[in-house]
């Protein structure tokens, strides 16, 4: 792997939207001197400066093939003193556990994940709510350690981002939730705490405000 360049690694556990990531990240990448690269090896993650943590399906099975394949004592690592964002699956991994599958996290954030609850309720435009959410949704941004988070400069507050999503994470203090969205009732969109960011939208899927996450996120310093 070329070291020279500063290096972002996206996890490859076998279970993230590998190539929609690393395209949208190395798009945001372009002209800042940041080297992108898709990587199952330990090494690699632990040589990185930045680290992005993808997942889909089913939290169990992101869970277990993160250990086996390795990845997850080099993840947990690099998540106690690196940069790290988490997209979708990837941020419920975070959490301490998930009601899918009753599976325990990575515990790097206090929190769960649960499903959403929405049997006979409503919409406004009276359709029922559907399970899993898919599509947009706007996304408030909440103050995180008395202001908005650094990842948010830039991004209009209430802008919409893609979710695809049948469960959500609820941080065990707000002090973690950096992001708020309704579906139903009011849930996190983006979590954080120190050098950790993390989103349940998918930000690759989200258009330009998403690049700009990305970009931002090259550019913070925690």
């Amino acid at each position: 792997m070329n070291m020279e360049a500063k290096t972002l690694v996206v996890v490859d556990y076998g279970m993230g939207n590998l190539r929609s990531v690393s395209q949208a990240v190395q798009a945001a990448a372009q002209g800042s001197g940041w080297h992108v690269v898709v990587s199952a090896r330990p090494e690699d993650v632990r040589a990185a400066e930045r680290i992005v943590l993808p997942g889909q399906g089913a939290m169990r099975d992101c869970m277990r093939e993160l250990r086996e394949s390795g990845l997850q004592e080099s993840v947990l690592e690099a998540a106690a003193n690196k940069p790290l964002f988490g997209v979708c699956v990837g941020m419920q991994m975070l959490l301490d556990h998930s009601a899918e599958g009753d599976t325990p996290g990575l515990g790097l954030i206090p929190g769960e994940v649960l499903r959403f609850d929405l049997a006979g309720r409503l919409q406004q435009d009276g359709s029922r709510f559907k399970v899993p959410q898919m599509g947009w949704n706007q996304v408030r941004q909440v103050p995180h350690g008395g202001a908005l988070h650094p990842l948010w400069d830039g991004v209009p507050d209430n802008s919409y981002f893609y979710f695809v999503h049948s469960f959500y994470a609820r941080p065990a203090s707000a002090e973690y939730c950096a992001g708020e969205a309704q579906y139903g009732d009011a849930f996190a969109a983006a979590i954080a705490r120190d050098n950790i960011f993390a989103t349940q939208f998918h930000p690759e899927k989200s258009a330009d405000q998403g690049l700009r996450l990305y970009r931002n996120f090259l550019q913070w310093n925690p």
